[in-house]
């Protein structure tokens, strides 16, 4: 079976304009282009468009999707498979916000006051439901399911002291940071070293192992995706580059 952009655009609901797009950055090409200029796609090209739209719906930038189809070892049933996994995984995570959420009018509608245990789980599923749909396609592409599952789910069994302190320990690193960019004051300093070392410690609060090379490349997302750099430069800029820095200098 073949398709004319058109029919191809019809078919799956991406317009023809994205579609020379995706070709024009070598992300689908045609599988022929007839003397007229009109562009024409056979079933590999539809299955390729298919595995593009998978991973646009979980977050994944073109450029990588590119780089993971155009890899020589890309196993579209092993992808598929992880597909199905992290929408599961994100269909478990609706279903708890939305029996949190129910929880909650449910007793504001009875005047009922929700227990300090079932507050802290729904702060819980916030935070790791804000994490994932920020930061989760990224991550998972550069760390892999299995391990971003496992923080995820650490954050999940901390208990009440233990979420307290992880939240503050990240309002602590963040006041340290600007007191630091504000003070002019390089990431080799000894304040550099002592942020780092409390970076660390936030990272393992949840009970995560250590891992140098992993603290050195979460450190390189802070200046490389725009999202982080926001977050840490929120108030005054430099932050995240400092905290990057002071990361790479002092973690061996």
């Amino acid at each position: 079976m073949e398709y004319s952009i058109q029919e191809l655009s019809r078919l799956s609901g991406v317009t023809t304009r994205t579609l020379r797009w995706y070709d024009q950055i070598g992300l689908l090409k045609p599988s022929r282009v007839a003397e007229s200029g009109y562009r024409y796609y056979g079933r590999v090209e539809v299955d390729r468009l298919q595995d593009i739209l998978y991973y646009r719906a979980l977050g994944v930038e073109l450029a990588r999707i590119r780089e993971c189809l155009d890899d020589p070892s890309f196993d579209r049933l092993a992808a598929l498979r992880s597909h199905l996994a992290t929408l599961e995984a994100e269909r478990e995570r609706l279903e708890q916000l939305i029996r949190s959420v129910k929880d909650t009018i449910g007793a504001e509608e009875r005047k009922e006051i929700m227990s300090d245990e079932q507050k802290f789980e729904a702060f819980k599923q916030r935070a790791v439901a804000h994490n994932e749909e920020a930061y989760g396609a990224e991550i998972r592409a550069r760390y892999g399911d299995e391990e971003v599952d496992e923080a995820n789910a650490a954050v999940m069994h901390l208990t009440q002291e233990q979420y307290r302190k992880w939240t503050e320990l990240g309002q602590e690193i963040q006041k340290k940071l600007e007191a630091a960019v504000q003070a002019g004051l390089p990431p080799e300093s000894v304040e550099g070293k002592k942020i780092c070392s409390l970076h660390r410690q936030w990272l393992t609060i949840t009970g995560n192992r250590y891992n140098p090379a992993r603290h050195r490349g979460i450190a390189e997302l802070y200046v490389m995706d725009e999202r982080f750099t926001a977050y840490y430069d929120k108030r005054l800029p430099g932050c995240a580059r400092f905290l990057r820095d002071a990361v790479i200098h002092w973690v061996k």
